[in-house]
């Protein structure tokens, strides 16, 4: 054989052996067709991932041509068309200013060529309002009428796989189906327009399974529905159930038939961890749909272990355990962006709430994004899932379609323990029997209302009763969780009364808890006002936090009350010995599961360069074993000489480490004070008179009053600057008038009393050689009612810089929010920030200030400090109110710096800020009744505290000897 002919037919074998070997290594290699869901996004998966889509508006700004829009987006935070807010009829006379605004969308994408023979939906999570969609010029199906609802089309027979396509989207902001706009659009919120939430295509295998519905109770019965779609033969279904560390802890096997729409299946799982607020421990199922051992297609989800139930006459019981709902109500919004938000954003919200100490949130009032409620599965909050209808309804027509959304696309979260059909005349009773079909677990349904006589379930839901009334429905038959109460609005509500309010829900057995309306000030970032922040006036700043969660006094005063360790000593008695009285509300935690931290603290003083403390010593105490709902006592076992220390602290942690809440007991004000009023010098008082005036002078602090009336008309610093502390004292209630000036020359300085007819008796200034200045008052007002009490002075406002102190804070309180502040050295910037507006710079500069042991004020013409022999002195600083109106509520006292023993108390929205009407909030929102003699010495310093030097000397003797 002519060897070229050889070698050439060896060379062809050997290709056709590779090419075989490629072959058969292909079959036997090549990877399975997918047997999970397949995802390709078309969009950003939120606010931060956003893709270019081509858009054109038909009104407003940037209307009339095509651009580019990102999705997802609340169109009006890209540019486009007009701005809205639900109650523009009350503004404009018209319910809908902006009707015929619309948004076309387009985009061109490709689908992968492997996914012909798989199942293709095209899936939107949520776009505002009417959307209609078409896929290459084919319409994908019906018209989708409601703005918060995932909606999806089955488009296989339109796709062009392995090549490009075109998905055509138009969203008409409002509806053309009224009762969508009675309910969604013409609302107490601010409405936008747009696909505000991710668009995705889903692939599945031909045969699939559609979705799953689990029942888990807590005595471990587990019931599953499992939809399988388009089988072609008989399969087998193998369930598996895993814990969190991915144990399986059961495993079934069921058959299905190619006929069949559903599998039921039921086991039981032995003891299983339970899923509460408090332990909100999680299981997966895994289900597979095989056929000849072959994995088809397989799902997972997860889902807890728990048992919801109204008993009712009784209370509201999980797993057993009757539980009270310490909740908010929740927007899902952002200020840059609207309603299209990120997971880390949902994340800060719970993490936020449970921070709070609270255990519920209700979703108003529409559902949210899936994320968040995976974060309250995971970390444990308590939902009310909310079909939207703010007080008005759906058609039963365009309901019904919307409940089946939103039911099948939650229906698995166990945080979610209530659906809420609509909101205040919102519901659609009709749409009741929707949830029920739908939800497998047979959740109840409530219904929210504003107006008595609808109790729905066994549960009225009433809102925004007053204390009097909420005792009056407590002692009724019904079972009473108000879905809104204590309106939040600018600094009233929230946290004001709340103290009284959950007092009574506590120790009712028949309260439910309830709902405090609301996290977040709706403040948008408005693009056509140079990006002001916008709340609508008095619309939507109804928030305890900020619109980028910045954090209002209520925020930690809800710590304090809904702390689960419940602790009410307010100081330390005497003989203290380190036990403290302690209640345990947890639900479902033993105390023993907590941890505590004690520690004996000495404070920063005004002229340390920082504020706060430092810890001299610490250490931690075993937790008592005290059940759940019980009480009994903490025990620390202090060093000897813990007495020495300026105060003592303790927190208190859950199971997890996260704080709940640190409560502080300060030593006597006699120590403290002794501790700044070492820092002085030391001169020879002087004394000057004229005809219309008295002066003393100790260095270059002096202080000069008036014949006349006896008040400060002059000052100077030690820097020998003017000082404009003048004007005082006044009363800030009841009469004094002037009767005469006098001054006597003492051991250790000057004494000018100046004396007074009427409710004011005396006030005896006394300037020691050191420069400290004390003033002894006296005064006493007639039996009756008063909002404050006290004594002002004047200083102006804008020379104002900052002011540093030893008392409560950082936040300023009223009468009846006087939590979730602590002693401790504060140093809080001047800012002019009014709760509920631009700015939101927290904690706000001006209010009342509780427990003042000293504060400092720096200003531009130097410092000066005031500091108080006498506990529970209240410092007012300066022009600030409450509550917006046509008055702002409440009132403030004469002049603008006071020293007061007793402040007002703040009203909330709703008709309740108006003086008389306060009172009925609770026992602490009524006036001060007064009728006392009142006695206190202030402590003043004019300028720069400073360390003992060559030319200073400290005081020889205690500051009690010497000045007390």
């Amino acid at each position: 054989m002519d060897q070229n002919l050889y070698s050439f037919r060896i060379s062809r074998w050997r290709q056709l052996l590779c090419a075989l070997i490629c072959v058969f290594s292909t079959a036997a290699f090549a990877a399975p067709k997918p047997s999970v869901m397949q995802v390709k996004y078309l969009s950003g998966r939120g606010n931060r991932t956003n893709v270019m889509w081509d858009f054109y508006c038909t009104g407003g700004r940037k209307s009339g041509y095509w651009t580019k829009i990102a999705v997802p987006s609340c169109w009006e935070q890209q540019g486009f068309g007009s701005y809205n807010y639900g109650r523009d009829y009350k503004t404009y006379g018209k319910n809908f200013r902006f009707a015929d605004e619309q948004g076309i969308y387009k985009l061109k994408f490709d689908v992968p060529k492997a996914w012909a023979d798989m199942d293709v939906y095209l899936v939107f999570e949520g776009s505002m309002t009417d959307t209609e969609v078409k896929l290459n010029g084919q319409s994908a199906g019906e018209k989708h009428q409601g703005a918060f609802y995932e909606f999806k089309y089955n488009i296989n027979n339109k796709l062009k796989f392995g090549g490009s396509n075109l998905l055509e989207a138009k969203v008409s902001k409002m509806s053309s189906d009224a009762s969508v706009n009675n309910a969604e659009r013409l609302a107490d919120y601010w409405v936008f327009g747009g696909i505000f939430r991710p668009v995705y295509l889903a692939a599945y295998p031909k045969q699939h399974i559609s979705r799953l519905s689990v029942d888990a109770k807590a005595n471990g019965e587990f019931r599953m529905q499992v939809y399988p779609a388009n089988l072609k033969q008989a399969m087998q279904v193998v369930t598996q159930i895993t814990d969190a560390k991915g144990k399986l802890v059961k495993s079934v096997t069921a058959n299905l038939k190619a006929k069949d729409s559903v599998l039921n299946l039921t086991t039981k799982v032995d003891q299983p961890l339970l899923w509460t607020s408090e332990t909100p421990n999680l299981y997966k199922v895994n289900v597979a749909l095989k056929s000849g051992g072959r994995t088809v297609y397989q799902i997972t989800e997860k889902f807890g272990f728990r048992t919801i139930e109204i008993r009712k006459g009784d209370g509201i019981y999980l797993n057993g355990v009757n539980i009270k709902m310490k909740g908010i109500n929740r927007h899902s919004w952002w200020p840059e962006t609207g309603r299209t938000l990120n997971d880390d954003i949902q994340l800060m919200d719970v993490k936020l709430m449970k921070e709070m100490n609270m255990n519920a949130v209700r979703m108003s009032h529409y559902p949210p994004d899936k994320k968040f409620l995976e974060v309250c599965d995971s970390l444990g909050l308590y939902v009310l899932d909310e079909l939207a209808g703010w007080q008005k309804a759906y058609s039963t027509a365009a309901g019904k379609k919307l409940v089946k959304e939103m039911v099948l696309r939650d229906e698995n979260h166990p945080s979610i323990i209530f659906w809420d059909n609509g909101n205040e005349g919102g519901t659609n009773k009709e749409l009741d029997q929707y949830f029920t079909q739908y939800d497998f677990t047979k959740r109840p349904v409530i219904h929210p209302h504003h107006r008595p006589g609808n109790v729905f379930n066994g549960i009225d839901c009433n809102h925004y009763e007053d204390y009097y009334s909420t005792k009056s429905i407590l002692a009724d038959s019904n079972i009473y969780m108000p879905t809104e109460f204590l309106h939040a609005q600018d600094d009233g509500g929230g946290a004001t009364a709340l103290a009284d309010f959950w007092d009574l829900h506590w120790k009712s057995k028949r309260s439910g808890g309830g709902f405090i309306w609301a996290l977040v000030d709706e403040g948008i970032v408005r693009t056509d006002r140079n990006n002001i922040i916008d709340v609508n006036g008095v619309n939507a700043p109804d928030g305890v936090l900020g619109p980028h969660r910045e954090k209002e006094g209520s925020f930690y005063a809800m710590r304090e009350i809904y702390s689960p360790v419940h602790i009410t000593m307010k100081d330390l008695p005497a003989g203290f010995n380190g036990s403290i009285p302690v209640e345990n509300r947890f639900h479902f935690t033993d105390l023993n599961k907590c941890s505590f931290k004690w520690e004996l603290i000495d404070y920063r003083k005004p002229n340390d360069a920082d504020a706060g403390h430092i810890v001299k010593k610490n250490g931690t105490l075993k937790a008592p074993s005290i059940a759940p709902l019980a009480s009994g006592d903490l025990q620390i076992t202090l060093p000897a000489d813990w007495k020495s220390y300026d105060a003592l602290a303790l927190s208190a942690y859950d199971p997890f480490q996260n704080l709940l809440y640190r409560w502080v007991w300060k030593n006597t004000n006699e120590r403290l004070l002794n501790n700044i009023m070492t820092f002085a010098g030391k001169n020879t008082v002087q004394v000057t008179e004229t005809d219309s005036t008295l002066q003393t002078k100790a260095g270059t602090i002096s202080m000069t009053f008036s014949k006349k009336n006896g008040q400060i008309v002059a000052m100077t610093g030690n820097t020998g600057d003017n000082l404009s502390f003048t004007g005082g004292p006044m009363l800030v209630s009841g009469n004094a008038t002037f009767k005469d000036i006098r001054h006597r020359t003492e051991a250790d300085g000057e004494l000018v009393e100046v004396s007074y007819t009427g409710d004011l008796k005396y006030a005896r200034w006394k300037m020691f050689n050191s420069g400290w200045v004390s003033l002894d008052y006296e005064y006493s007002l007639p039996q009756g009612d008063y909002q404050y009490a006290g004594i002002t002075f004047n200083y102006p406002e804008n020379f104002v810089l900052g002011a540093k102190w030893l008392g409560r804070g950082p936040y300023r309180v009223w009468k009846n929010r006087l939590q979730g502040v602590v002693d401790d050295v504060w140093d809080n910037a001047y800012n002019n920030t009014q709760t509920g507006s631009a700015p939101w710079i927290f904690p706000e500069f001006k209010g009342y200030f509780a427990n003042i042991t000293w504060m400092e004020l720096n200003t531009v013409e130097g410092k000066f400090v005031v500091a108080a022999k006498e506990p529970e002195l209240y410092v007012r600083l300066f022009e600030f109110y409450g509550l917006s109106g046509i008055k702002p509520f409440p009132g403030l006292p004469g002049g603008n710096l006071s020293f007061l023993d007793a402040i007002p108390p703040e009203g909330t929205k709703l008709g309740l800020k108006i003086d008389p009407v306060t009172p009925k909030l609770g026992p602490t929102s009524e006036l001060n009744h007064l009728g006392r003699t009142t006695k206190r010495t202030l402590y003043f310093y004019f300028g720069l505290l400073e360390r003992a030097g060559k030319n200073q000397q400290n005081f020889t003797r205690p500051v009690k000897d010497e000045l007390f």
